[in-house]
């Protein structure tokens, strides 16, 4: 019963320093560069045509849209 107590007691604080850890790295906003090439690793490895579908996803996020002037009225 003791080695059963101790396992759960462990999970717990495992599972409570995750949690914290989660929330420190959501606040500082350090996990979305990470995060994003983690899953375009997973989609290249998983997908044949992955890779050109993220690069074409960066390049449009990279594009900006031109903005008339105020003396185009």
């Amino acid at each position: 019963m003791t080695i059963a107590a101790t396992v759960v007691v462990a999970t717990g604080l495992v599972l409570v320093a995750l949690t914290m850890a989660a929330r420190w790295v959501r606040r500082r906003g350090r996990s979305g560069p990470a995060i994003s090439a983690a899953m375009a690793a997973y989609d290249e490895a998983m997908h044949s045509t992955a890779h050109d579908t993220f690069v074409e996803v960066q390049a449009q996020k990279d594009r900006t849209v031109a903005r008339p002037s105020a003396d185009d009225s």
